[in-house]
């Protein structure tokens, strides 16, 4: 709505008029537990005090406020009419003196989409749940300010809770007469100011360190979660790793913790993964874990509680003027998350997760149309709020540990203490971390961030290997290519390895050299005279940003000895590369499957197994021929099921491949074996069928009609909590009906009656591979609902229906071609809404690009696993 979307030109013009001195936020919430249970209570009084300068006594300037009414507005002690300056999102304020105390006395609303004070009933006991989330800008659904990241100030936040709540914010808190009140905050951000309140369970600990200098720090820990998930928290490995990370960035950044306290909120009906309010960061709830995970479940929440600990300095302390440079605190937290779990924690093989996982994300992100330099054009807060993205954080981060080998580890950490020193409280542009930089490594940033930072795309780089006459290396080259429609070729700090088989049969690397690959071809001297590889690995041990090409030679080896490679990071080096070359269909999707169940069950590292999984499952519904995708299927469900009696019982392994297989199962014999191990009826050695592994058996059994709703409403009724609800919904929604689908898209796109999280679920559940017929009338629908849905539902809740609903299975050149209608039809629609649907048309383009190579590769059986 006009007024809501904040654009950069008016931040900044209302930067150069405003400075912020403090705010006074005092919130009533008491009203959360009246009314009818569910959503009976709608609003809060919420009253703001903002004392700030005007540099130019007598302009005009405005507050920002979503909210459905305003009581009274004061500005510097002169009422005015709420009617007349307040339009439902901003306080007009006009003849500012060059002093100003602003009082705003509001009625806010209560969310259910995560944005705001969001408001959650738990259906286990009834209880109340409240916390905030704010990032890019709904601070202002809370209480009036100056809504942009360059406005900082200090807060002082009180808070009117039911009685016998506990209540936290961003400084330490205490309660007198009924009235939590809370310590002031050094100058932050709005976005990142917080409140959490209700009946938590609530664990504490302390942190102490001492300096050099003879000074101590002590810092009070907390962790908090809803009571129903009590019995399931597992605090003291949340503390284990919040005091391992301290310890990490206290020995490495050289500035103390600034804000106080540490509290950690795992919160219900969470939309990101977590927030980093300084002294109470927020973490989705699914980080506590109901039943049995692999490692690589407890390696991601501890990557993420680090993530989150990195940005009290990288984002906090010193905060980015505007959204532009959201990567200086995103790409930061990132990569010191990796840096600091393989430094500090027992996650000690965690850059073999960077390299697989997270580094997938940035590559399908930098092949989209709306790839974007890391430093991007953020020209208002939908823009922003589209900006959390693949590149921003998993790029960026890529692309600082390629910064870490190109101007030294040292010199890259000299400049960062240099920068929280120079800039602590501030916020900053691009220049004034490349200055520090610059003074540390002796580099020339600046073309360094011209060819990183500034431009858009991937770069492959593939090995060009001649052999003498003696069979030895002659010469070996690195070409480096790039799109045709970003075609810049960057500066790659890169290492080659050569790898070749043992007597034993082990393929192992035998030699390695580093190389500065700046032009489309450089050579590798140092390689030259070594004996002939099997397998040249480009970019060994992940040193830079680029997708991994293979010679000829490499590429038949890891056809036939791709399991034999015996060092856990070249081998997801290796995954990652061949999935890269199945995108970009240059492998065929069942090629790429073959390789999965010829190898993956010989995969030590549970993470990259898991993400193996997921491409193959991806492989399967989206780049394999059609013709192929039922041989396809009953391949991968038959080696699941292969692998998932063979595993160690009771491992990890044996958990992964008991969901893998779930997620395939489509045959009758499969299904009949789920409800079986459901039922009790039969069991596999080792594998404990706990409740969270219970719903993923029954998903299936849903999707495939065996499981009606009176048998999910029998599975709720064991697990009536907030977790069995979701579950639930998700597979209410995935039955194969017709009615059911109708009933599942009026509840998303008709209605805005279901929360966040319920949904995200029935979003989940409602497409389905299986079900593409059933899905077929909800393409013209879709194009026909989303601008509406864009125009009245808030950015988070359009943003899941506009990404989630777009009809991917339904992948044909009609489909293609509804969708260039549409965009050539609303080309004055919200650049947002343009950009999910661009983004979710190159993914279907590159679909059946894919779906072709694979059709070509003609014999429709692929590999013989064997």
């Amino acid at each position: 709505m006009p007024g809501e979307n904040l654009s950069r030109d008016e931040a900044r013009e209302r930067a150069a008029l405003l400075s912020v001195d403090g705010y006074e936020v005092s919130l009533d919430v008491r009203s959360a537990v009246g009314g009818e249970t569910g959503d009976g209570a709608r609003t809060f009084r919420s009253v703001t005090t903002v004392r700030f300068r005007c540099a130019e006594p007598g302009a005009t300037s405005f507050a920002d406020l979503l909210a459905p009414s305003v009581t009274a507005v004061s500005l510097n002690g002169k009422d005015l009419d709420p009617g007349e300056v307040f339009d439902g999102r901003r306080i007009r304020l006009e003849d500012l003196a060059a002093e100003n105390e602003l009082v705003v006395d509001a009625q806010c609303a209560y969310s259910r989409t995560g944005e705001g004070l969001h408001r959650f009933v738990d259906p286990e006991d009834g209880e109340v749940y409240l916390y905030t989330q704010y990032e890019p800008a709904d601070s202002r659904r809370v209480f009036a300010n100056f809504e942009q990241p360059d406005l900082k100030a200090p807060f002082r936040f009180e808070v009117r809770a039911p009685e016998g709540w506990t209540v936290w914010s961003n400084g330490g808190g205490e309660l007198h007469d009924g009235v939590w009140r809370f310590a002031e905050t050094k100058p932050i951000s709005t976005y990142i100011t917080c409140v959490v309140a209700g009946p938590y369970h609530h664990v504490t600990d302390s942190y102490e360190r001492g300096f050099e200098d003879g000074t101590r720090l002590e810092i009070p820990l907390g962790a908090l979660c809803r009571k129903g998930l009590a019995k399931h928290f597992d605090a003291d490995d949340v503390f284990l790793v919040t005091k391992q990370g301290l310890d990490f960035f206290h020995d490495h950044f050289d500035y103390p913790y600034p804000f106080g306290k540490y509290d950690q909120a795992f919160v219900p009906e969470y939309n990101l993964g977590a927030m980093e309010n300084p002294g109470l960061v927020t973490f989705r709830e699914e980080f506590i874990f109901r039943g049995k995970v692999t490692r690589a479940s407890y390696e991601g929440r501890a990557n993420v509680v680090l993530h989150e600990m990195a940005h009290m300095w990288f984002g906090d302390l010193v905060t980015m003027e505007w959204w532009d440079d959201l990567w200086l605190k995103e790409s930061f937290a990132d990569f010191m998350g990796a840096f600091s779990l393989v430094g500090a924690t027992r996650f000690t093989d965690g850059w073999i997760t960077f390299a697989n996982r997270r580094k997938a994300w940035a590559y399908r992100a930098d092949q989209l149309p709306s790839t974007h330099p890391i430093t991007a054009d953020i020209r208002d807060l939908q823009d922003a709020k589209l900006n959390f993205d693949g590149i921003t954080y998993a790029k960026g981060a890529s692309v600082l540990k390629q910064l870490v080998a190109y101007a030294g580890q040292d010199a890259f950490l000299e400049g960062a203490r240099r920068y929280f020193k120079r800039h602590a409280y501030g916020n900053t542009r691009l220049g004034d971390l490349l200055e520090v930089l610059e003074e540390t490594s002796g580099r020339d940033m600046g073309a360094w961030a011209r060819a990183w930072l500034q431009t858009a795309g991937v770069n492959s780089l593939t090995p060009q290997v001649l052999l003498g006459p003696d069979g030895r290396i002659q010469e070996l080259a690195v070409l480096q290519e790039a799109a045709e429609a970003h075609p810049e070729l960057r500066p790659h700090r890169v290492a080659v390895g050569l790898y070749r088989r043992g007597d034993g049969g082990a393929l192992e690397r035998y030699a390695r050299a580093e190389v500065d690959v700046e032009g489309p071809r450089a050579v590798v001297a140092e390689l030259a005279g070594e004996d002939a590889p099997e397998l040249v690995l480009v970019n060994d041990d992940d040193l830079t940003y680029c997708k991994i090409r293979f010679d000829d030679t490499s590429l038949a080896t890891l056809r036939e000895h791709l399991g034999d490679l015996t060092d856990p990071l070249a081998r997801a080096l290796c995954w990652s590369a061949l999935w890269n070359l199945t995108r970009d269909a240059l492998l065929p999707a069942r090629d790429f499957v073959g390789l999965v169940l010829r190898f993956a069950g010989r995969e030590s590292d549970i993470g990259v197994l898991q993400m193996l999984h997921a491409w193959t499952d991806s492989a399967l519904v989206h780049y394999a021929a059609p013709a192929w995708r039922e041989t396809g299927g009953a391949l991968v469900a038959e080696g699941a099921l292969r692998e998932l009696r063979q595993a160690e019982p009771g491992s990890e392994h044996q958990l992964a491949w008991a969901r893998f297989f779930a997620k395939v199962a489509h045959a009758p014999q499969d299904l009949d074996l789920l409800s079986d191990l459901l039922a009790g009826t039969a069991g596999i050695d080792g594998l404990d069928v706990d409740q969270e592994l219970r719903w993923a058996f029954l998903e299936p059994l849903a999707v495939h009609g065996v499981a009606d709703e009176k048998t999910l409403a029998e599975e709720l009724a064991r697990d009536d909590t907030a977790s069995g609800k979701r579950h639930q919904v998700r597979c209410l929604a995935a039955r194969p009906s017709a009615a059911v689908k109708a009933q599942a898209w009026a509840q998303v796109v008709e209605s805005d009656a279901l929360s966040n999280a319920l949904t995200e679920a029935t979003i989940a559940g409602f497409a389905q591979p299986s079900q593409r017929e059933l899905l077929a009338p909800y393409a013209p629908k879709y194009f026909a609902a989303i601008e509406r849905v864009w125009a009245e539902r808030s950015i988070q809740i359009a943003m899941d229906v506009v990404g989630g609903l777009y009809p991917s299975l339904l992948d044909s050149r009609e489909t293609l071609e509804a969708t260039d209608a549409w965009l050539a039809a609303h080309e004055q629609a919200a650049p947002a809404l343009r950009r999910l649907v661009l983004e979710a048309r190159d993914d279907l383009a590159r679909a059946l690009r894919g779906q072709a190579c694979d059709e070509a590769a003609g014999s429709g059986q692929g590999f013989s696993p064997r």
